[in-house]
């Protein structure tokens, strides 16, 4: 029996059978898509949320603030007094809101602290001021931290300003309780440090009240004795205002080399 190629009169290539990739269906992929291009929405929410942005929304709101508080002269408490509406603990609980938000505003605390013990006396002022102090603080802390830190983190590079942000970060309860015992830093510019700081809310918190209390107490007392200056209890306060200050004032002059070489 002659074979395929005897009969043809040539040599015939056996086909090789299909395989199964012969077989196989090609699935044509998808193209990839492409992200559309950022409106002018997208645009401008980007630069509104920068953090440059924020830290200028920061500065107008405090920039506002002060020019409110100047434009309403809240020293006049001193010589006015509270409306009459604002009596018993309504007008403590008033007093301390309205405390607060006069420290964020950069109103010093010495004159809140002496109008507190003018209008309410020594226990119910010392309640309302401690009570301004710990809820102005929380404020300047969290405006500080969501509009303030990540746009002035990158600027910590002198010496003493990476100083400040070691013992803040490392040692913050501590570090705020020395600030608030010794009564020479200024309130406002612990409070925006330590929110610029990796310092947690709590422990600012807590070291604030707890710090606050001695130099709250002597000034609140001096405002509700300042009608007899030669009491004994109005001497007491002026002493323990000026002690712990040239104490703060020694100790900073003793530290100033550490915090060189930091």
């Amino acid at each position: 029996m002659l074979d395929a190629t005897n009969r043809s009169g040539g040599t015939a290539a056996a086909r090789p059978r299909a395989g199964s990739s012969d077989l196989a269906v090609a699935v044509p992929t998808a193209a990839p898509v492409l992200a559309p291009a950022p409106g002018l929405a997208g645009r401008c929410a980007r630069v509104l949320l920068s953090p440059w942005s924020r830290l200028s929304l920061l500065v107008a709101l405090l920039a506002s603030a002060a020019a409110v508080m100047v434009v309403l002269e809240p020293q006049q408490l001193l010589t006015d007094g509270l409306p009459a509406r604002l009596g018993g603990a309504v007008g403590v609980v008033a007093y301390a809101v309205a405390y607060g938000a006069c420290t964020v505003a950069f109103v010093p605390r010495p004159l809140l602290n002496l109008a507190a013990g003018a209008l309410f006396g020594s226990q119910f002022g010392l309640v309302a001021a401690l009570g301004g102090t710990v809820l102005g603080a929380g404020l300047a802390f969290c405006l500080g931290r969501v509009l303030g830190q990540e746009a002035l983190r990158p600027l910590l590079r002198g010496r003493w300003l990476k100083a400040a942000d070691h013992q803040l970060s490392r040692h913050g309860f501590r570090s705020m309780l020395a600030a608030r015992l010794f009564p020479g830093i200024p309130f406002a510019a612990a409070n925006y440090c330590a929110s610029v700081s990796r310092m947690g809310l709590l422990p600012f918190l807590l070291a604030t009240a707890l710090g606050s209390i001695p130099n709250t107490a002597a000034y609140v007392v001096a405002g509700a004795r300042a009608s007899t200056p030669t009491s004994p209890a109005f001497l007491i306060a002026l002493a323990c205002i000026a002690v712990p200050g040239l104490a703060g004032a020694v100790v900073a002059w003793r530290k100033r080399h550490r915090l060189r070489a930091g």
